[in-house]
């Protein structure tokens, strides 16, 4: 018995390792498709975080060359910051919260306008493993995307897993969404 447990082990080890590579790979390839297409279009990239913390800007910061294109990000954990940096009304954040649709919006337009970007990512969201409710349990995360002149676009998910898990999945996500967005008009 012992030998198939430690046999059962490794390949739970073995699984893991691998599907940690796969992510690795993907986070890998979408952080060259943001970097090709925001260089290519000479467009700058910026971030508003609240939940992730800045781990979108420390993911971003990885790639040698970022600052062609990134050019830096807010931590708007607190609503005083949400409203203050990135002109969040106090009546979303009375009226629908923090962790909302308007509020993620309002958060990607002032980050447009705070960082002087063509295209700013927002993620607000409760990553646990306190603060869920009924209505917005732990892993409800909004993100939303702004194209200076273009769009302002969200998404709304129901991530699943512990705090870390929450929050890498919410940087996964914003990643996937940059590689893809439209940032000029026809293209």
């Amino acid at each position: 018995k012992f030998m198939t447990d430690a046999h059962q082990h490794q390949e739970n080890v073995g699984q893991l390792t691998a599907e940690k590579t796969n992510l690795l790979a993907q986070r890998e390839m979408w952080m060259e498709q943001i970097a090709s297409r925001f260089i290519r279009e000479q467009c700058r990239l910026g971030v508003v975080e609240s939940c992730t913390g800045g781990g979108l800007a420390a993911v971003l910061t990885e790639l040698p060359g970022a600052s062609a294109f990134f050019e830096g990000g807010l931590i708007t954990y607190s609503n005083a910051l949400k409203t203050r940096c990135v002109y969040v009304r106090e009546s979303t954040l009375h009226n629908e919260g923090a962790v909302s649709e308007t509020c993620a919006k309002e958060m990607a337009n002032g980050g447009l306008v705070a960082l002087n970007v063509d295209c700013c990512v927002a993620i607000t969201g409760i990553a646990g493993p306190e603060g869920g409710s009924a209505e917005k349990p732990v892993g409800t995360v909004f993100l939303s995307v702004a194209v200076r002149h273009l769009s302002i676009e969200s998404w709304h998910h129901c991530f699943v897993g512990d705090r870390q898990a929450v929050r890498s999945q919410a940087i996964d996500e914003a990643l996937r969404l940059l590689s893809v967005v439209s940032l000029k008009r026809g293209a």
